[in-house]
């Protein structure tokens, strides 16, 4: 099995290491790696100006590891096209500092790395641990490996997309494992205005999540302690929604002429 890993906190972010020491003892590891932090950029791929990449000396011995000028979009975009020489059979993006929940995996660069290797056909995991600082990666690193054995045996199906996220405890901590749904996390957002001598800059500034932790969510795993599997698909249509509009075209039809 070849395993390609890749993030968004840069080539040398502690959680990416740890997974690639676990999923070593599983498969052949390739990493392919933004040379600095990417978070936010969802799945915002270069196309203004060329990519650069170059090999690195890898902090886990024996293992073929490339940094690239670029987003963890472009990464996985260009190990599978171009910088690794035979097929991939999985692909990991993590292990990432902070959860991804919610409608955070639409601007997530974690998320969105995993999603490249999803529309080429190949298993992607995007993994997560709920917290900036003292973050527990063992823990997803030994699910990582445990996950990567599973679709060594093809216990699961191939054209799949999870987002994982964990609490940050320790395993004797964790109350169990859930396969959950997106649930709603939003932000008031605050916008800094600042002058730097020429002109004004605004500054875009998170603020607390409000969590929407309803029973089944991937909010409401962490919440109660567990780790959440969310299976994500690219297909964005709303359903709902679809058969609402069904009278729309007529009625712009008639407004138009």
């Amino acid at each position: 099995m070849r395993i390609l890993v890749t993030n968004d906190d840069g080539i040398y972010a502690r959680g990416l290491w740890t997974l690639v020491a676990a999923l070593q003892q599983v498969g052949e590891v390739v990493v392919v790696a933004p040379d600095r932090e990417q978070s936010a950029v969802g799945t915002s791929v270069t196309l203004h100006h060329p990519l650069r990449a170059r090999e690195i000396e890898p902090l886990v011995k024996e293992i073929k590891s490339y940094c690239v000028e670029g987003t963890p979009a472009d990464c996985v975009i260009l190990a599978l096209g171009n910088l690794l020489n035979s097929g991939i059979d999985l692909v990991f993006c993590g292990i990432n500092d902070g959860s991804n929940l919610g409608d955070d995996v639409l601007i997530s660069g974690t998320v969105g790395a995993a999603l490249q290797g999803y529309i080429k056909g190949i298993p992607s995991v995007a993994l997560s641990v709920g917290a900036l600082k003292d973050v527990h990666f063992d823990v997803a690193a030994r699910l990582a490996a445990a996950l990567a054995r599973n679709f060594e045996k093809q216990a699961l199906p191939k054209e799949i997309l999870l987002n994982i996220n964990l609490p940050n405890l320790p395993f004797d901590r964790i109350q169990g494992i859930e396969v959950t749904r997106l649930g709603r996390r939003s932000y008031s957002d605050a916008i800094e205005e600042g002058h730097d001598g020429k002109r004004k800059y605004y500054w875009i500034v998170r603020g607390k999540p409000e969590w929407q932790p309803e029973e089944g969510t991937d909010i409401w795993a962490l919440t109660k302690d567990k780790i959440s599997i969310t299976p994500l698909h690219s297909d964005l249509t709303s359903q709902k929604a679809l058969s609402s509009l069904k009278e729309l075209p007529p009625a712009l039809l008639r407004d138009l002429f």
